[in-house]
């Protein structure tokens, strides 16, 4: 026992004269260049944002396609397993910071000839073996947190792709909606086009207009009905990737209701940058690597300091099987340092303070994308809104000269190419007022979309896990 207490005495005072030779590395500070930004330019008047910020729009509709794609999309799933093997990992490594403890367990069977016949020989052993490595210099706390920040990064990657996956499914619906909406509006157009040919035709017969006229209103027509056709094509295709979003296949999802292009309700709130950056997931994840980096860091200089391992045993012994007589227990203490090694750790060092680098330039960079996206939604909102009453505006004004050249037109005064352009132009006026006002709200959504803090799908990722067998037979 005396030989034991001298081994541990003599580890201890051999780590303490080393520590004295070594820096701590496990508070290394992080200097952020990004100051403090200025105010947003604008602000809305509306409520602060909710996490689940499509609720705003007040679309039940929009609400149950993005429930059911919070709870059925592939990538969604991946981003939630890819969460739970990093917080796997964190587990696996903070168990390096405890005692490690085997069972041992060896039977043996042996056959000897001696004097003319076979003598059987029988030994069982079962026994303890412990290892624990005496963390000095922090090497595994820096490993353990540098998986735990990891984990938690991976949690605010997958509060991203939530957002994002809500996000696109909002601008698959309301392009829907607009599809439709414009189908519509063709078709209205459609049958304004087909009662001005019949008002030509019955001209034409009594020989009061040129034929030409009549074919240039057929070929509106036709033109017309080509747009209906790319319409619905359009809103083939859109419903496939809503199919697609929700885990579905585009050729086995069921239609999908009419949408409609909604109303906008006031702005949200924008709030101060500051605020922001703690609000969002993707900041947050991009510090988490930053702070997992210098982690990584820390561990790799602690790497180039001596370790120290104690490892006991105890183990029991007997020429019979069931009995267990003899003991033997044993302890003993190791100090590695690394003396030569080409200068592979101090390699390993530059790297990670390269790394570390490049985390800091990624969460500058992230910074100033949030920014950018909220400044860039709020001067298209606004912009876009004016537009939209000049376009609206225009509509009016085209009404209103159309019905003034068509009737010139039937009282001989004005030429029908006239009042073929002003309808023309009048009909382009009315689809792109459609468009405009699917810009606005998808420039909405990149707002709420950039706003948008951190929030868990709605119902258990991972739902389309039953949905797809693999077969792992070799």
């Amino acid at each position: 026992m005396l030989a034991h207490e001298q081994i541990l005495r003599l580890l201890l005072l051999g780590s303490a004269l080393l520590s004295f030779a070594a820096c701590s590395t496990a508070d290394r500070s992080i200097q952020l260049s990004i100051e403090s930004a200025a105010p947003f330019s604008a602000g809305g008047s509306g409520p602060v944002l909710n996490d689940q910020w499509w609720v705003a729009f007040e679309d039940q509709g929009l609400t149950a396609a993005i429930g059911r794609a919070l709870e059925q999309n592939f990538s969604l799933t991946a981003a939630y397993e890819r969460m739970r093997a990093a917080q796997m990992l964190a587990l696996r490594q903070s168990a390096n910071l405890l005692p490690q403890l085997d069972l041992l367990g060896v039977a043996e069977r042996s056959e000897v000839w001696r004097s003319g016949d076979w003598n059987s020989d029988s030994s069982v052993s079962v026994g303890l073996a412990a290892s624990y490595e005496l963390d000095f210099w922090g090497r595994l706390n820096a490993q353990t947190d540098a998986a735990n920040l990891r984990a938690e990064a991976s949690e605010a990657f997958l509060q991203s792709a939530a957002i994002s996956i809500s996000a696109e499914v909002a601008l698959a619906w309301y392009r829907l909606a607009a599809a439709q909406e414009q189908k519509l509006v063709l078709l209205e157009q459609v049958e304004t086009n087909r009662t001005v040919l019949e008002i030509l035709d019955e001209r034409f017969k009594s020989g009061q207009i040129r034929a030409a006229d009549v074919l240039r209103q057929r070929q509106l027509i036709e033109a017309t009905l080509e747009d209906v056709n790319d319409s619905n094509a359009q809103i083939a295709v859109i419903e496939h990737l809503l199919a697609i979003l929700q885990g579905d296949t585009p050729q086995g999802g069921e239609g999908y209701p009419d949408a409609a292009l909604v109303k906008l309700p006031p702005a949200p709130l924008v709030g101060l940058p500051s605020e922001l950056l703690q609000r969002r997931p993707d900041v947050r994840e991009a510090l988490l690597n930053i702070q997992a980096s210098n982690a990584d860091l820390a561990a790799a200089v602690s790497d180039r300091y001596p370790r120290v391992n104690l490892s006991a045993s105890v183990v029991t012994s007997d020429g019979e099987f069931s009995l267990f007589d003899d003991w033997l227990a044993s302890i003993a203490g190791q100090i590695a340092a690394p003396v030569i090694d080409g200068g592979a750790r101090r390699a390993e060092v530059l790297r990670n303070e390269a790394l570390l680098n490049q985390q800091v330039a990624d969460y500058g960079q992230t910074v100033l994308q949030a920014f950018r996206e909220v400044e860039d939604a709020l001067a298209l909102e606004y912009h876009q809104c004016i537009k939209i009453a000049q376009l609206e505006t225009q509509l009016e004004l085209a009404d209103e000269t159309y019905r003034q050249l068509r009737t010139q037109y039937l009282n001989g005064v004005a030429d029908y190419i006239e009042v073929l352009d002003t309808l023309t132009a009048q009909q382009f006026l009315a689809r792109s007022l459609v468009t405009a006002r699917l810009d606005l709200i998808e420039f909405r959504i990149a707002l709420h979309r950039a706003l948008a803090g951190g929030f868990y799908p709605t119902a258990e990722v991972g739902a389309t896990q039953s949905k797809v067998e693999i077969n792992n037979d070799v």
